[in-house]
Formats: structure tokens, C-alpha cells, sequence
């Protein structure tokens, strides 16, 4: 039994990001789903006939769930107790995210989150796991405050940090002090598909609830410390500015980057950083890790969504266009793929080193 794979819940399984779950875990070799869970007028459905035509992923329904009959998402003890572990994408208020996650923590379970909602939560861990892994050392504060032996919660950051805050994190020795970063994002980062969002064919939208305090504020914490078991921001150190625009675009976040150093590297140093940038996820050799992190393009006209979107099956992140800037230090052009570095698969990367490490194991 010793081999025996992990069973993961999928709470808010019937949404997009929960349908991006279901994609990256069918066949993982470490974790297998064995409870999905989502509103009440969900429950006592199969997955099949709840989500039915509103399945938006490329591939699929895998079969394996098609005829899993979803539970109620706020029957907690019922669902717990099937499973070692639970991925979360609840669609819900911020507080009712912040109360489930807890309520769900505290039967021991421990809860890998997509939502935003715990973010901030001072002994929450928010993880990249190839930049700062080493703030999963504030579960055991955040265990004693809740009262639990296994159970916590760990969330991973907003999308739209993750197409640059990695070449920010392969040059920190170089020390990054101001960045003015403008992230184009794609729709899938609300859930939504051209089919059911036509207004945004031909269409840019210069507005996105909530995101731009997000892309400012969340690189301060990843890149921050833990202090009396607490994650404090790095503080004035580094300064960020951002605008977030809503594009025509399906998968894929771009963002537009200029940024001043405190140290005074060549263009040369910045890229072979950012080629040779790892972190434990590539040491271990986790499933869903990349094998290159970060990769450079040297083109004038890369990165693109359309060839880059699905580099290292989207998990990894594609940097172009580095050049001395007129005002700044330095200017580029990051992409990410929002959906699976910067939702599904960045929280499943998270669940793996999590379990490598040690803190996710079987009930």
C-alpha cells in the first residue's frame, strides 16, 4: 500500500478551473480523484449531466468521471472523509471561500487553493513553487492557530503575476527596485469562452475587477519572508505598478514590462539568468514541473500566444523583447498560460511539492 496514490477532492468540480483539475489529474501518477463536489444544485447529479455542454476544456471529459455523482460541496464531514486531500475552485463570496476552506482544513484535510480569497491570510502560505517553497514552512504556525495535526491550506498566486514575476525572481541578485508591468489577459481567466463572451471578439476591455492591486501586491508577498510565523511582505524594497486589460485572446496572459535595478547587469547576465532559473519542483522532477522553467526567445516577434501559449505544456513561462529602455533600466515582454501555470496546474505543482515535502501524506 505503500505506493498507493493520494485520493484528491475537487471542490467547485462543475467550473472552469474545476474542469482543468479533472484534465491535469486523470492519469497523474501520484493523485487520484475520488470526490467531486459543487453547489447544491449540482449535487446528486453525474458530472456528466451537470456539466454537459458547458465542458470548456480542449480535450475531452475524461470517462473516469463521467458517471462520479457530485456531492454537495457544503456537506464538509461527508466530503472529507473520503478523501487525503482537496484541490479548491469554489465559486463563492470571498468570505464563504475563507470560511469553507477553513471549515474543511479543520476535519484535517488539507486544502490546495485556487481562490484568492486566503491570499492574504498571514500564515497562508502563497507559493510559486520554483521561487519561494520555503514559505510551506508556515504551515505549522497556521496548523497550531487552527488546531489541526494535518490539516491548512496553501494557495498560489494570481495569474497574472506569473508572466513576469519569474524573471523578477531569476534576477533578484541583481536587485529589481520599480516595475511598471501592463498584463493582456486572456478570457479564460474569468471563465468564460468567445461562444459565451462574444462582445470580447475584435474587443479589448480596459478593466479587470480586482487585478491590478493583485499584480502589485501578491509578487511583494511571494517574495517576502516568514517572521513569527507569519509571511511579511519584502516591503519597499521592490515597488510595482500595473494596468490589466481584458483581450480577445482564448489562453494566455502577455505582459509588457519596464523595470529599473538597483545593481547594474548586462543584457547578457539577465537572459543566461532567466535560462538557467530553476527550483525544487525541476530538482525533484515533480509530473507536472517543467523541465526549462523560463525560456528566452530571441525574436523580435516572441513571445506570441500562438506559439508560445503551450510551452512546456503550459507550465512553463516564455521571455522576449529584452532591451535597454530610454527611461528605465530595462523593458520586456513576458506570457504565461493562465489557466495551467497560473490556476489548475500551478495549484497541482503546489499539491506535488507539497506531498515531496512531506505535508500532504494519506489519512
Amino acid at each position: 500500500m505503500e505506493n498507493a496514490k493520494l485520493k484528491v477532492g475537487i471542490l467547485g468540480a462543475t467550473g472552469m478551473v474545476g474542469q482543468r483539475f479533472i484534465t491535469l489529474l486523470s492519469g497523474h501518477p501520484w493523485f487520484e480523484i475520488a470526490v467531486l463536489a459543487a453547489s447544491a444544485s449540482s449535487a446528486g447529479k453525474t458530472y456528466e449531466e451537470s456539466v454537459g455542454g458547458r465542458w470548456k476544456m480542449d480535450t475531452p471529459m475524461p470517462d473516469s468521471v463521467k458517471s462520479m455523482v457530485i456531492r454537495d460541496v457544503s456537506r464538509i464531514d461527508e466530503v472529507a472523509a473520503d478523501v487525503d486531500f482537496l484541490f479548491s475552485a469554489v465559486n463563492m463570496t470571498k468570505e464563504e471561500i475563507r470560511a469553507i476552506e477553513e471549515a474543511y482544513a479543520k476535519t484535517e484535510t488539507p486544502v490546495v487553493s485556487n481562490n484568492s480569497a486566503h491570499r492574504w491570510t498571514p500564515d497562508v502560505p502563497m507559493v510559486i513553487p520554483e521561487i519561494n517553497p520555503e514559505h510551506f514552512e508556515v504551515i505549522p504556525f497556521q496548523k497550531k492557530r487552527l488546531g489541526t495535526e494535518r490539516g491548512f491550506i496553501a494557495v498560489k498566486p494570481n495569474c497574472s503575476i506569473q508572466s513576469y514575476t519569474p524573471a523578477l525572481a531569476a534576477w533578484k541578485e541583481f536587485e529589481p527596485a520599480e516595475v511598471i508591468v501592463s498584463t493582456y489577459q486572456a478570457i479564460s481567466g474569468a471563465g468564460k469562452t468567445f461562444r459565451d463572451w462574444p462582445e470580447m471578439e475584435g474587443n479589448i476591455i480596459p478593466y479587470i475587477g480586482g487585478e491590478e492591486e493583485k499584480s502589485e501586491q501578491e509578487p511583494l508577498k511571494v517574495f517576502g519572508h516568514i517572521e513569527n510565523g507569519e509571511i511579511v511582505k519584502c516591503g519597499s524594497s521592490l515597488r510595482i505598478t500595473s494596468q490589466c486589460i481584458r483581450v480577445p485572446v482564448l489562453n494566455g496572459h502577455t505582459a509588457t514590462v519596464f523595470m529599473n535595478f538597483r545593481k547594474n547587469p548586462t543584457k547578457e547576465q539577465l537572459i543566461e539568468k532567466l535560462r538557467e532559473f530553476s527550483g525544487i519542483p525541476q530538482e525533484l522532477k515533480l509530473p507536472h514541473a517543467p523541465e526549462h522553467f523560463i525560456q528566452y526567445l530571441e525574436e523580435d516577434n516572441r513571445p506570441q500566444v500562438r506559439l508560445d501559449v503551450d510551452y512546456e505544456g503550459g507550465m512553463g513561462v516564455s521571455i522576449g523583447r529584452l532591451r535597454k529602455d530610454s527611461i528605465f533600466d530595462w523593458k520586456f515582454v513576458g506570457l504565461s498560460h493562465n489557466t495551467l501555470r497560473g490556476a489548475a496546474g500551478g495549484a497541482v505543482e503546489c499539491a506535488e511539492t507539497l506531498k515531496a515535502l512531506g505535508y500532504i501524506t494519506k489519512k
